[in-house]
């Protein structure tokens, strides 16, 4: 036994001159330190030596098992770090990494509310579902206005009986324009605010429009406002949006909530005026619809018009978002094309 001992550790030491690898170290723990190696064979050899010279023999075999041990560590750290450093190319060349961002209504919604704040706007936001006196009745639409017929609104139904008896009915608001008589409920004048959000029209989805989309419209009412000052603003704004050297234009226009009312058109800044396929061959594209708050919503929100005065306008975010990008197709925003949101 005391020979073999003897046998297994120089075998040992010869086995670590010639390791050169991380295969040449497993193959040294397969050899001897696993349950069928070499010196766990000794170990169950040991129950057939005589009594008298197992301790000797036990403690021999426990001091060639921890060398072993030993040894191994040593060789795992070794080569396993070597190993490590030559997976690295250091010459490969780095990957990308992807990073999201706004989607592009967002960004130009954004944009726009930063550009009102810096003129004095504040924010302010309402319900989404609105019922017929907010949305149609407050703004001056007549009981018989198309906008109020289900080919423009979405109605809200329910089962409930005493809830369809009512005769103010629950739309999904077809513009934020409730926002403006909910404000002027809440505050006295002055008010200078902008209302973003999100809108509902039950309308034919196609390359310009949207069952779904977003809007921003404004919101002053002050002692001697004139329209003078809403063109003011509303060139203020185009030019900080779309280039100071844009080019105005106002023309009539009818909105029951304002009078007078207007719409602005700017000079096309994809083709300078000269006419493209954005701009139908005019040089022209319209961005708003404005005008002066008619007395009878000033008189549903509660704010005297003997007195007061004020303008409103709006502007439909993916209209500017179009107009900015040069994309042609409103639905290209929301199909989650990542070739086209990529590119913002």
């Amino acid at each position: 036994m005391l020979s073999k001992i003897q046998e297994i550790n120089n075998s040992l030491q010869e086995c670590v001159k010639h390791i050169k690898n991380v295969n040449d170290v497993e193959e040294f723990r397969l050899k001897f330190l696993v349950k069928k190696g070499l010196i766990q064979q000794l170990f169950d050899e040991l129950k057939d030596v005589p009594k008298e010279q197992k301790p000797l023999l036990g403690k021999d075999l426990n001091i060639l098992r921890k060398n072993a041990e030993s040894i191994y560590e040593e060789l795992k750290e070794k080569f396993s770090a070597k190993t490590s450093t030559v997976k690295i190319d250091v010459t490969l060349s780095g990957r990308r990494q992807q990073c999201g961002s706004l989607h592009p209504v967002k960004q130009i919604q954004d944009e726009m509310i930063s550009i009102f704040r810096s003129m004095g706007f504040e924010i302010a936001e309402g319900p989404q579902i609105e019922d017929e006196f907010h949305n149609f009745d407050a703004l001056n639409f007549q009981p018989d206005h198309p906008a109020r017929d289900m080919q423009d609104t979405f109605f809200i139904k329910s089962d409930n009986i005493e809830f369809e008896k009512n005769t103010n009915k629950l739309v999904l608001r077809t513009h934020t324009s409730p926002v403006q008589i909910r404000l002027m409920h809440a505050q006295k004048p002055p008010i200078r605010s902008i209302m973003p959000g999100r809108v509902y029209r039950n309308e034919a989805i196609s390359a310009r429009s949207l069952a779904e989309f977003h809007q921003i419209e404004g919101l002053h009412i002050d002692k001697n406002v004139s329209f003078a000052e809403l063109k003011a603003t509303m060139m203020t704004f185009a030019r900080k949006m779309y280039g100071k050297d844009s080019k105005f234009r106002f023309r009539p226009s009818f909105f029951p909530f304002t009078e007078p009312s207007a719409e602005m058109d700017i000079s096309c800044f994809l083709c300078k005026g000269n006419g493209c396929r954005i701009c139908k061959g005019s040089g022209w594209l319209e961005i708003v619809g404005c005008g002066m708050v008619h007395p009878n919503v000033l008189k549903a929100g509660n704010i005297d018009s003997e007195v007061y005065s004020g303008y409103a306008f709006g502007f439909g975010i993916e209209r500017v978002a179009l107009l900015r990008t040069g994309i042609n197709d409103i639905r290209y925003f929301y199909e989650n094309d990542i070739r086209i949101l990529q590119q913002f």
